[in-house]
């Protein structure tokens, strides 16, 4: 089956974007280079296509409580405009996919990771048998552009109706560009300051060239990656599966066990202490520890890389994996190993890298 195609595809294939397959998408992993495009977003703006990630709404009076049973975080708590983390998890704590959930003054959205849109859609849908709730797939109806970067504010300056250099960090708002309404909100997946906008599809590649002849530049997965590296932020597929709790993977500041009921809750309550928790790693060198790297402590396999890179911005090759607790301190040497010969690396705090505020 063919690959799905966001609105901008003919315009990343037509500007050297390199075309990979990626989550049931074929989109861009670099346009000049990572390590340009990375650069880029940690000292100026950079524009990323993200249609591929699922756009959910909701309709109907049972919403909040379906959100509240499938949502580790807070729901009800949320005031208007607000965007919050949060896991979907199995009845055993294993995560389904961390998603964020909007709330508008007409209800509530959610952003989906693209692979695991179907899997989500269906468990939503089990879940809603019976309750009073419509749940509607825009990902097809609308694109999604991210700008992010210390100059992001000052690029989206006068593009919409609104002025939305006002709003706090995870709060959105709906607005309009080019008299068409569209959303923005103040989120992103690099550690950078930015914005998310939501768009009809016809307006894609306008914006998009709008930024660009602002100054941003145009990057692709791959640097998404590494920018997400840096900042410590889990991938699902990496970091976060359905093998994984939240508390383990350092998400526990997501989950409100005394929320009341919510699907997973009694098995984080009753997590063992022994189970590995994610850690930082930085490694002698600049050779990258790529993903199923065994770590080892004292002559003992203990663990495997989720993800790693030499990384542009700090100039270092650093990693993230699972590790027993009692081996988790910041300090601990490690070793890993990278095709045959060991590493030297040793744990870290996380994340590794934080903008200027």
């Amino acid at each position: 089956m063919a690959n799905l195609r966001t609105p901008l595809y003919d315009w990343h294939a037509a500007h050297k974007g390199r075309m990979v397959p990626f989550a049931g998408w074929d989109m861009p992993v670099q346009y000049a280079g990572i390590i340009e495009e990375h650069k880029a977003v940690r000292t100026g703006a950079g524009l990323f296509d993200v249609s591929h990630m699922a756009r959910l709404s909701f309709d109907g009076p049972d919403t909040l409580p379906l959100l509240e049973e499938v949502f580790t975080n807070s729901v009800a708590g949320m005031k208007e405009g607000q965007v919050r983390y949060g896991l979907i998890c199995r009845e055993d704590g294993g995560i389904l996919d961390d998603v964020l959930v909007y709330k508008w003054p007409y209800g509530y959205a959610m952003v989906v990771n693209a692979g695991n849109r179907e899997k989500i859609v269906a468990w939503l849908t089990e879940r809603a048998a019976g309750k009073q709730v419509k749940l509607i797939d825009q990902t097809f109806d609308t694109c999604l552009i991210a700008v992010q970067g210390p100059k992001a504010v000052e690029l989206v300056s006068g593009l919409f109706a609104d002025d939305v250099s006002k709003l706090k960090y995870y709060y959105a708002t709906p607005t309009r560009y080019r008299n068409a309404g569209c959303m923005v909100s103040r989120t992103g997946y690099t550690g950078e300051d930015g914005f998310e906008v939501g768009l009809p599809n016809a307006l894609a590649v306008p914006f998009w060239e709008e930024l660009i002849a602002k100054g941003a530049v145009p990057c692709g997965l791959g640097a998404r990656d590494t920018l997400r590296l840096e900042a410590a932020m889990p991938l699902y597929g990496h970091e976060l599966n359905e093998q994984t709790d939240p508390i383990s993977a350092g998400l526990g500041w997501a989950v409100k066990l005394d929320k009341g009921e919510f699907v997973g809750r009694q098995a984080l309550k009753e997590l063992p202490d022994t189970r590995p928790v994610r850690v930082g790693l930085e490694l002698d060198g600049k050779r990258a520890a790529r993903e199923g790297s065994e770590v080892f402590v004292d002559g003992s396999a203990l663990g495997a890389v989720t993800s790693g890179s030499f990384v542009p911005h700090l100039q270092k090759s650093i990693a993230m994996a699972y590790l027993p607790k009692k081996y988790a301190a910041v300090g601990t040497p490690v070793l890993i190993d990278l095709r045959g010969t060991k590493v030297d690396a040793k744990v870290v705090p996380l994340p590794f890298y934080r903008r200027k505020s």
